[in-house]
């Protein structure tokens, strides 16, 4: 039996989170949106359409007129607007209008792009979102986020778009490796610390579970990660205030993943920032010693990294100003009051991040 988590815009019902053991309602759900008859575009990638794209495709075909997929190279380097043109076009020689739908099959960068996509071609056209990584179906397929780089800069193009619809089939992360598996991990952390203290402690208990992907306890986490971002995007839909807490790690994350050229996982350097976030907190008084400590040591059991090596802190500061996420001369970061609570701070100094970019630069101390 599948949970299900309703998403509100504006007030209103806007979408379901279907969170199952299978893709089975996917076909049933489409019709039901009103997409029977209708051209279906299913955008994958170069590594998730031979795994899924046949399965899905041929759900679909039982729903629409006519069912195509558009596949895009994998890979964070292929997040740009010359592959969104090439689905443009593609779409047009196909003859999609805006009464058509558009499935993301995907991790993060499939579900950006094609709800970037979805969101700008004839000025909208209907989407689905169906996540194929913990990352995406925790964090990027929930609150219509969508978008693409810009000369490396991530998510610099973009709209604000609702999906119809978010189809979780935990089943598919049997085929993730570990690294990827970890990275999702990172933003399940990150809604417990600045959300939620008994959720971020019941994951801490479940690492176990949680780590051999126990069914019940992956659908458990999965539909609260999903509840508690929903949570914050229903108040907050364009990131206008409270929403912006959901870039706790992000701030000096991104701008690692930028420095690194993208060879860390986005989930990596979100744990790198967050660690860096919670050290400035400890440095403003809001966290104890002992706290900022246990908040970092904890991601270490759940593999993912403390520390990196070969950064260059003044590149790093550089490209944090550089970020989307700065506004006017000062960049809005968010820190820890607690565990489960936190704060918008626009004060921190670039001497106080560069303090906590020293504190994690890797040295034989953390062997």
């Amino acid at each position: 039996m599948s949970e299900v988590l309703n998403v509100k815009y504006q007030g209103e019902p806007c979408y379901d989170i279907v969170i199952d053991q299978s893709f089975d309602e996917l076909a049933d759900r489409v019709k039901d949106l009103g997409f029977e008859k209708r051209r279906i575009c299913i955008v994958t990638d170069s590594n998730v359409n031979p795994l899924f794209g046949k399965q899905i495709k041929g759900l679909l075909e039982t729903v629409g007129s006519k069912v195509v997929i558009f596949e895009i190279p994998a890979g964070e380097e292929h997040k740009n607007l010359e592959e969104i043109n090439k689905a443009y076009g593609f779409l047009i020689e196909e003859k999609f209008d805006r009464h058509d739908l558009i499935v993301a099959l995907g991790g993060g960068v499939v579900g950006d792009m094609a709800g970037y996509i979805a969101a700008t071609y004839l000025r909208g056209i209907a989407f689905v979102q169906v996540p194929t990584t913990l990352l995406s179906q925790t964090d990027s397929s929930v609150g219509g986020k969508t978008g693409v780089d810009y000369e490396g800069y991530k998510n610099m193009v973009g709209a604000f778009y609702m999906p119809k619809l978010v189809l979780i089939n935990i089943k598919v992360l049997d085929s993730l490796d570990g690294r990827q598996f970890a990275s999702g991990f990172a933003e399940i952390m990150k809604h417990g610390l600045i959300k939620d203290s008994d959720f971020y402690m019941w994951l801490i208990d479940n690492m176990y579970e949680i780590e051999e992907k126990d069914p019940e306890t992956l659908i458990y986490m999965i539909k609260k990660s999903c509840d508690i971002k929903r949570q914050v995007v229903e108040k907050d839909p364009t990131e206008k205030g409270d929403r912006a807490l959901l870039n706790f790690g992000h701030t000096i994350g991104h701008a690692i993943e930028k420095y690194k050229d993208f060879t860390l996982f986005h989930g990596e350097c979100v744990a790198l920032g967050a660690v860096a976030a919670a050290f400035i907190s400890w440095k403003k008084q809001m966290l104890s010693m002992e706290e900022y400590y246990e908040v970092r040591d904890m991601f270490v059991p759940f593999n993912l990294p403390i520390s990196v090596e070969d950064i260059d802190v003044e590149e790093v500061i550089k490209l944090m100003h550089s970020d989307k996420k700065a506004d006017a001369n000062s960049i809005r970061f968010v820190l820890l009051k607690k565990v489960g609570k936190a704060v918008i701070d626009t004060t921190v100094t670039d001497d106080e991040i560069r303090e906590a970019l020293k504190e994690i630069i890797w040295t034989e101390d953390f062997e």
